[in-house]
Protein backbone atom coordinates (compact mmCIF):
# COMPACT_ATOMS: atom_id res chain seq x y z
CA UNK A 1 0.00 0.00 0.00
CA UNK A 2 1.19 3.52 -0.78
CA UNK A 3 2.19 5.88 2.05
CA UNK A 4 -0.89 7.18 3.86
CA UNK A 5 -1.33 10.83 4.81
CA UNK A 6 -2.39 11.41 8.41
CA UNK A 7 -3.49 14.74 9.90
CA UNK A 8 -3.47 14.74 13.71
CA UNK A 9 -2.66 17.29 16.37
CA UNK A 10 0.66 17.00 18.18
CA UNK A 11 0.14 15.81 21.76
CA UNK A 12 1.86 13.53 24.20
CA UNK A 13 -0.28 10.68 22.88
CA UNK A 14 0.33 11.28 19.18
CA UNK A 15 4.00 12.29 19.29
CA UNK A 16 5.31 8.69 18.97
CA UNK A 17 3.23 8.33 15.79
CA UNK A 18 4.26 11.70 14.36
CA UNK A 19 7.95 11.11 15.12
CA UNK A 20 7.88 7.62 13.61
CA UNK A 21 8.80 5.93 16.88
CA UNK A 22 5.67 3.82 16.46
CA UNK A 23 4.82 2.54 12.99
CA UNK A 24 1.77 0.46 12.07
CA UNK A 25 2.87 -2.95 10.87
CA UNK A 26 3.39 -2.88 7.11
CA UNK A 27 2.25 0.72 6.69
CA UNK A 28 4.00 4.02 6.08
CA UNK A 29 2.36 7.14 7.47
CA UNK A 30 3.09 10.63 6.16
CA UNK A 31 2.30 13.17 8.84
CA UNK A 32 0.63 16.37 7.62
CA UNK A 33 0.74 19.27 10.06
CA UNK A 34 -2.44 21.35 10.03
CA UNK A 35 -2.96 24.13 12.56
CA UNK A 36 -5.50 24.37 13.93
CA UNK A 37 -6.52 20.73 13.60
CA UNK A 38 -10.14 21.83 13.17
CA UNK A 39 -9.15 23.04 9.69
CA UNK A 40 -8.11 19.49 8.82
CA UNK A 41 -11.47 18.18 10.01
CA UNK A 42 -13.29 20.58 7.71
CA UNK A 43 -11.06 19.63 4.77
CA UNK A 44 -11.63 15.94 5.48
CA UNK A 45 -15.44 16.02 5.59
CA UNK A 46 -15.69 18.38 2.63
CA UNK A 47 -12.94 17.16 0.30
CA UNK A 48 -11.41 13.96 1.74
CA UNK A 49 -8.04 15.71 1.75
CA UNK A 50 -6.31 13.10 3.91
CA UNK A 51 -6.26 9.33 4.19
CA UNK A 52 -6.53 9.40 7.99
CA UNK A 53 -7.61 12.38 10.05
CA UNK A 54 -8.37 13.44 13.59
CA UNK A 55 -12.07 14.24 13.76
CA UNK A 56 -14.36 15.87 16.32
CA UNK A 57 -16.92 13.27 17.30
CA UNK A 58 -19.92 15.54 16.68
CA UNK A 59 -18.57 16.36 13.21
CA UNK A 60 -18.21 12.64 12.57
CA UNK A 61 -21.80 11.94 13.68
CA UNK A 62 -23.02 14.67 11.37
CA UNK A 63 -20.81 13.42 8.53
CA UNK A 64 -22.17 9.87 8.84
CA UNK A 65 -25.71 11.23 8.68
CA UNK A 66 -24.89 12.90 5.36
CA UNK A 67 -23.18 9.82 3.94
CA UNK A 68 -19.58 10.99 3.98
CA UNK A 69 -17.32 8.04 3.02
CA UNK A 70 -15.28 7.96 6.21
CA UNK A 71 -15.31 5.62 9.22
CA UNK A 72 -13.90 6.16 12.69
CA UNK A 73 -11.94 3.72 14.76
CA UNK A 74 -12.38 3.77 18.56
CA UNK A 75 -9.13 5.62 19.18
CA UNK A 76 -10.06 8.77 21.09
CA UNK A 77 -7.37 11.40 20.75
CA UNK A 78 -8.88 14.16 22.85
CA UNK A 79 -11.36 14.26 25.68
CA UNK A 80 -12.17 16.50 28.58
CA UNK A 81 -14.85 17.56 31.02
CA UNK A 82 -16.94 20.49 29.84
CA UNK A 83 -18.48 22.08 32.91
CA UNK A 84 -15.95 24.86 32.43
CA UNK A 85 -17.10 25.44 28.84
CA UNK A 86 -20.02 27.65 29.90
CA UNK A 87 -19.06 31.27 30.58
CA UNK A 88 -21.06 34.40 31.35
CA UNK A 89 -20.79 38.12 31.88
CA UNK A 90 -21.26 38.80 35.60
CA UNK A 91 -23.15 42.01 34.72
CA UNK A 92 -25.74 40.17 32.63
CA UNK A 93 -28.15 39.26 35.42
CA UNK A 94 -27.36 35.59 34.94
CA UNK A 95 -26.64 33.82 38.21
CA UNK A 96 -27.40 30.12 37.65
CA UNK A 97 -27.80 27.89 34.56
CA UNK A 98 -31.61 28.18 34.49
CA UNK A 99 -31.16 31.91 33.92
CA UNK A 100 -29.92 31.09 30.41
CA UNK A 101 -33.45 30.20 29.32
CA UNK A 102 -35.10 32.68 26.99
CA UNK A 103 -31.84 34.41 26.14
CA UNK A 104 -29.46 34.63 23.20
CA UNK A 105 -26.43 32.52 24.12
CA UNK A 106 -23.24 32.52 22.09
CA UNK A 107 -21.60 29.43 20.62
CA UNK A 108 -17.88 29.58 19.95
CA UNK A 109 -17.58 28.53 16.30
CA UNK A 110 -20.32 26.32 14.82
CA UNK A 111 -23.41 24.92 16.52
CA UNK A 112 -22.24 21.34 15.84
CA UNK A 113 -18.84 21.82 17.55
CA UNK A 114 -18.29 19.03 20.09
CA UNK A 115 -17.45 21.21 23.09
CA UNK A 116 -20.68 23.17 22.66
CA UNK A 117 -22.62 19.94 22.21
CA UNK A 118 -21.32 18.52 25.50
CA UNK A 119 -21.83 21.82 27.33
CA UNK A 120 -25.46 22.11 26.20
CA UNK A 121 -26.09 18.46 27.07
CA UNK A 122 -24.73 19.01 30.56
CA UNK A 123 -26.90 22.12 30.98
CA UNK A 124 -29.95 20.11 29.96
CA UNK A 125 -29.40 16.88 31.87
CA UNK A 126 -27.62 18.12 34.99
CA UNK A 127 -29.10 21.59 35.49
CA UNK A 128 -32.57 21.27 33.94
CA UNK A 129 -32.06 23.95 31.29
CA UNK A 130 -34.63 23.90 28.47
CA UNK A 131 -32.32 24.26 25.46
CA UNK A 132 -35.23 24.92 23.10
CA UNK A 133 -36.02 28.25 24.81
CA UNK A 134 -32.56 29.57 23.96
CA UNK A 135 -31.40 31.18 20.72
CA UNK A 136 -27.93 29.83 20.01
CA UNK A 137 -25.76 32.46 18.32
CA UNK A 138 -23.08 30.57 16.37
CA UNK A 139 -19.95 32.56 15.56
CA UNK A 140 -18.77 30.23 12.78
CA UNK A 141 -20.15 27.91 10.13
CA UNK A 142 -20.34 24.12 10.28
CA UNK A 143 -17.75 21.61 9.12
CA UNK A 144 -20.39 19.57 7.28
CA UNK A 145 -21.64 22.07 4.71
CA UNK A 146 -24.93 20.26 4.13
CA UNK A 147 -26.00 20.49 7.78
CA UNK A 148 -29.29 22.31 8.40
CA UNK A 149 -29.54 23.78 11.90
CA UNK A 150 -32.77 24.00 13.89
CA UNK A 151 -34.75 27.24 13.90
CA UNK A 152 -33.29 28.43 17.22
CA UNK A 153 -29.75 28.62 15.82
CA UNK A 154 -28.84 32.12 14.62
CA UNK A 155 -25.84 32.72 12.33
CA UNK A 156 -26.22 36.50 12.09
CA UNK A 157 -23.18 37.02 14.37
CA UNK A 158 -20.96 34.71 12.37
CA UNK A 159 -17.39 36.00 12.23
CA UNK A 160 -17.63 38.04 15.43
CA UNK A 161 -15.25 37.03 18.26
CA UNK A 162 -17.25 35.42 21.04
CA UNK A 163 -15.40 37.43 23.70
CA UNK A 164 -16.47 40.67 22.01
CA UNK A 165 -20.07 39.47 22.03
CA UNK A 166 -19.86 38.59 25.71
CA UNK A 167 -18.83 42.16 26.49
CA UNK A 168 -21.58 43.75 24.44
CA UNK A 169 -24.47 41.76 23.01
CA UNK A 170 -24.90 38.47 24.85
CA UNK A 171 -24.83 37.37 28.48
CA UNK A 172 -23.26 33.93 28.15
CA UNK A 173 -21.66 31.52 25.72
CA UNK A 174 -20.61 27.89 25.37
CA UNK A 175 -17.50 26.46 23.79
CA UNK A 176 -13.75 26.42 24.15
CA UNK A 177 -13.56 29.88 25.72
CA UNK A 178 -10.93 31.21 28.10
CA UNK A 179 -12.20 34.17 30.16
CA UNK A 180 -9.80 37.08 29.74
CA UNK A 181 -11.26 39.65 32.13
CA UNK A 182 -12.83 39.86 35.57
CA UNK A 183 -16.28 40.38 34.02
CA UNK A 184 -16.26 37.02 32.20
CA UNK A 185 -16.43 33.99 34.49
CA UNK A 186 -17.29 30.29 34.42
CA UNK A 187 -20.99 29.87 35.14
CA UNK A 188 -20.60 26.57 36.99
CA UNK A 189 -18.44 27.14 40.08
CA UNK A 190 -15.51 24.80 40.73
CA UNK A 191 -16.02 23.53 37.18
CA UNK A 192 -13.22 20.98 37.27
CA UNK A 193 -14.55 19.33 40.40
CA UNK A 194 -18.07 19.50 38.97
CA UNK A 195 -16.81 17.54 35.96
CA UNK A 196 -15.24 14.93 38.21
CA UNK A 197 -18.51 14.65 40.18
CA UNK A 198 -20.35 14.18 36.87
CA UNK A 199 -18.09 11.24 36.05
CA UNK A 200 -18.60 9.67 39.47
CA UNK A 201 -22.35 10.01 39.03
CA UNK A 202 -22.73 8.93 35.40
CA UNK A 203 -19.56 7.06 34.46
CA UNK A 204 -19.25 9.37 31.43
CA UNK A 205 -15.84 10.78 30.54
CA UNK A 206 -16.65 12.98 27.51
CA UNK A 207 -15.00 12.22 24.18
CA UNK A 208 -14.06 15.07 21.85
CA UNK A 209 -11.96 13.63 19.01
CA UNK A 210 -11.66 10.26 17.29
CA UNK A 211 -9.67 9.09 14.25
CA UNK A 212 -11.32 8.58 10.86
CA UNK A 213 -10.20 6.73 7.75
CA UNK A 214 -11.37 6.93 4.13
CA UNK A 215 -13.77 4.08 3.44
CA UNK A 216 -12.00 3.32 0.16
CA UNK A 217 -8.83 2.50 2.09
CA UNK A 218 -10.68 0.19 4.47
CA UNK A 219 -11.92 -1.67 1.41
CA UNK A 220 -8.45 -1.78 -0.13
CA UNK A 221 -6.72 -2.89 3.09
CA UNK A 222 -9.19 -4.64 5.43
CA UNK A 223 -6.57 -4.82 8.22
CA UNK A 224 -6.03 -1.07 8.27
CA UNK A 225 -8.41 -0.24 11.14
CA UNK A 226 -6.86 -2.83 13.46
CA UNK A 227 -3.29 -1.95 12.48
CA UNK A 228 -3.90 1.72 13.29
CA UNK A 229 -5.64 0.86 16.56
CA UNK A 230 -2.67 -1.27 17.65
CA UNK A 231 -0.20 1.46 16.71
CA UNK A 232 -2.02 4.04 18.79
CA UNK A 233 -2.14 1.56 21.66
CA UNK A 234 1.65 1.43 21.55
CA UNK A 235 1.87 5.23 21.41
CA UNK A 236 -0.46 5.47 24.37
CA UNK A 237 1.69 3.10 26.43
CA UNK A 238 4.75 5.24 25.71
CA UNK A 239 2.91 8.35 26.83
CA UNK A 240 1.50 6.79 30.00
CA UNK A 241 4.99 5.55 30.91
CA UNK A 242 6.22 9.11 30.41
CA UNK A 243 3.54 10.39 32.79
CA UNK A 244 4.54 7.74 35.33
CA UNK A 245 8.15 8.95 35.17
CA UNK A 246 6.95 12.42 36.18
CA UNK A 247 9.78 14.40 34.58
CA UNK A 248 9.54 17.58 32.47
CA UNK A 249 5.76 17.49 32.49
CA UNK A 250 3.71 20.14 30.72
CA UNK A 251 0.46 21.60 32.06
CA UNK A 252 -1.41 19.24 29.72
CA UNK A 253 0.50 16.32 31.24
CA UNK A 254 -0.38 17.50 34.74
CA UNK A 255 -4.03 17.69 33.74
CA UNK A 256 -3.87 14.15 32.34
CA UNK A 257 -2.44 12.93 35.65
CA UNK A 258 -5.20 14.65 37.64
CA UNK A 259 -7.87 13.17 35.40
CA UNK A 260 -6.21 9.77 35.61
CA UNK A 261 -6.66 9.81 39.39
CA UNK A 262 -10.41 10.16 38.88
CA UNK A 263 -11.25 8.11 35.78
CA UNK A 264 -8.45 5.54 35.74
CA UNK A 265 -7.32 5.45 32.12
CA UNK A 266 -7.23 9.07 30.85
CA UNK A 267 -6.97 7.88 27.23
CA UNK A 268 -9.33 4.96 27.16
CA UNK A 269 -9.72 3.33 23.72
CA UNK A 270 -12.25 0.78 22.49
CA UNK A 271 -16.03 0.68 22.28
CA UNK A 272 -16.92 -1.28 25.42
CA UNK A 273 -14.86 0.89 27.75
CA UNK A 274 -16.43 4.01 26.24
CA UNK A 275 -19.96 2.85 25.48
CA UNK A 276 -21.58 5.21 28.02
CA UNK A 277 -19.75 8.23 26.63
CA UNK A 278 -20.54 7.24 23.03
CA UNK A 279 -24.22 6.65 23.74
CA UNK A 280 -24.44 9.90 25.71
CA UNK A 281 -22.97 12.10 22.98
CA UNK A 282 -25.20 10.41 20.41
CA UNK A 283 -28.27 11.15 22.54
CA UNK A 284 -27.17 14.75 23.05
CA UNK A 285 -26.73 15.07 19.28
CA UNK A 286 -30.27 13.79 18.70
CA UNK A 287 -31.73 16.04 21.40
CA UNK A 288 -29.99 19.08 19.90
CA UNK A 289 -31.00 18.23 16.30
CA UNK A 290 -27.45 17.66 15.11
CA UNK A 291 -28.44 14.21 13.85
CA UNK A 292 -32.02 13.06 13.14
CA UNK A 293 -31.85 9.69 14.87
CA UNK A 294 -29.61 7.74 17.21
CA UNK A 295 -26.66 5.83 15.79
CA UNK A 296 -25.43 2.72 17.55
CA UNK A 297 -21.73 2.15 18.20
CA UNK A 298 -22.03 -0.67 15.68
CA UNK A 299 -23.04 1.95 13.09
CA UNK A 300 -19.98 4.08 13.79
CA UNK A 301 -16.94 1.76 13.96
CA UNK A 302 -15.61 -1.12 11.80
CA UNK A 303 -16.78 -4.57 12.95
CA UNK A 304 -13.22 -5.80 13.53
CA UNK A 305 -12.59 -2.99 16.04
CA UNK A 306 -15.68 -3.53 18.18
CA UNK A 307 -13.93 -5.89 20.62
CA UNK A 308 -10.55 -4.15 20.72
CA UNK A 309 -9.47 -2.54 23.97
Amino acid sequence: MRPLTIAISSTGLTKPIIDGIVRPDGLELQYVQVDPITSAMRRMVRNLDFDICEMALSTYLCAKTYGKPITAIPVFLKRNFHHGSIVYNINSGIKVPKDLEGRIIGVNRGYTVTTGLWARGILQTEYGVDLNTITWAATGDEHVAEYQAPANVDYSRRGKPVMDLLRSEIGAAVGDIKPDSADIQHLIPEAREAGFAYFRKTGVYPINHALVIKDSLLTEEPRLAVLLFRAFQQAKKIYLDYLDAGENLSSADETAIAIRQVVGDPLSFGVDANRKAIETIVQFAVDQQIIPKALRPEDLFPPDTMDLE
